[in-house]
């Protein structure tokens, strides 16, 4: 089986790569991380990526790249089909309360529309 996060370099998107590993390290599943192509090319994003092939214990860690975030949230809803993939998981922003009647396009696309479960993360709250 697979656990599939969607990445960004924001707050957002590391909690639910963190949160990834743990449910793949947990489940004893492989890792599938989707990030949109120019987000794949940065730094953070090289870094955070050994950081989860190191955590996940030799097992499989694949990365699927998309030509924007809206292509990536469709590369999300298509694997959510795969008969292998046990969970999605995605990172959201706090929003404040008028913020929260529209989520955003691409998580709420996700989240409507995936054929498996999903985890939405939050990042954590930061003391003032």
């Amino acid at each position: 089986m697979t656990v599939v996060v969607g990445y960004l370099t924001q707050a957002e998107g590391r909690a639910a790569l963190g949160h990834a590993i743990l449910e793949s390290t947990v489940r004893g599943d492989d890792l599938l991380v989707v990030a949109a192509d120019p987000v794949a090319s940065s730094p953070e994003f090289a870094a955070d990526l050994a950081l989860a092939r190191a955590s996940v214990g030799g097992r499989i860690v694949e990365v699927r790249t998309a030509a924007s975030e809206s292509e990536a949230g469709s590369e999300l809803i298509d694997l959510s089909y795969d008969q292998h993939v046990a969970l999605l998981v995605i990172g959201l922003r706090r929003r404040s309360p008028v913020g929260k009647l529209v989520l955003g396009s691409v998580p709420q696309q996700v989240l409507l529309d995936a054929s498996c479960p999903v985890t939405a993360v939050k990042p954590p709250v930061t003391p003032a």
